[in-house]
C-alpha cells in the first residue's frame, strides 16, 4: 500500500500542525497551573497598616517558609541526582550486557599446543599429545630419472682412435 509523495507530505504537515497546537496548549496549562500553585503557597502581601512588630513577625514567617521550601528543593535535588546516577549505572550495565564494548587490540602470543591444552583443560591435561602422529602420511614416489650426461664430453671421449679403442675395450672384456 504505497502512498503518493504529495499525500505523505500533506499528512506530515497535518501532524506537525496538530503537534504544535498541542504543545502550545500544554505550555498554557503549565503556566496556569504554576500561577495557581504560587497563589496558594504565596498569598498576596498587605503591608499597609502594619506595625513594626507585625512587619518583623511577617519577615520571620517568610524566612521560615523560605527555609522549608529550600530544604524541600534540596531533598528533591538529591533524589534527582541519585536517580540520574542509578539510570546511568543501569544504562552502563545494559551496554555491557549487549556486548557493544570496544574491544582492546590483542597482542599475538606464541603458545605451544601443550601449553594451550594445559590452559584450557587445566589439571586434566597431564600427558603431551602429539598432533602430528594422527596426521595421514603421504609418501611421494621418487621419479626415476636417467642420468643426463653432457653430450659434448661424450663426443670428445668417443672421437678419434681412442674412442674406438674404448668401445672395443668395453665390449671385449
Amino acid at each position: 500500500m504505497s502512498q503518493s509523495a504529495s499525500r505523505r507530505l500533506y499528512l506530515k504537515t497535518k501532524i506537525l500542525k496538530k503537534a504544535s497546537t498541542l504543545l502550545d496548549e500544554e505550555k498554557n496549562e503549565k503556566k496556569i497551573e504554576r500561577e495557581r500553585i504560587l497563589g496558594e503557597r504565596v498569598p498576596p502581601l498587605s503591608l499597609s497598616g502594619l506595625s513594626l512588630q507585625d512587619l518583623q513577625n511577617l519577615c520571620k514567617e517568610l524566612h521560615r517558609k523560605i527555609d522549608v521550601v529550600d530544604e524541600e528543593r534540596y531533598d528533591i535535588e538529591a533524589k534527582v541526582t541519585k536517580n540520574e546516577k542509578e539510570i546511568a549505572e543501569l544504562n552502563h550495565k545494559i551496554f555491557e550486557l549487549k556486548g557493544k564494548m570496544k574491544r582492546p587490540n590483542l597482542k599475538r602470543v606464541r603458545v605451544s599446543a601443550d601449553a594451550m591444552l594445559g590452559a584450557l583443560l587445566g589439571s586434566k591435561h597431564k600427558e603431551s599429545i602429539d598432533f602430528k602422529a594422527n596426521l595421514k602420511t603421504v609418501k611421494k614416489e621418487e621419479e626415476k630419472r636417467e642420468e643426463v650426461t653432457d653430450w659434448r664430453k661424450n663426443v670428445d671421449a668417443m672421437s678419434g682412435m681412442e674412442g674406438r679403442k674404448k668401445m672395443f675395450a668395453g665390449t671385449a672384456s
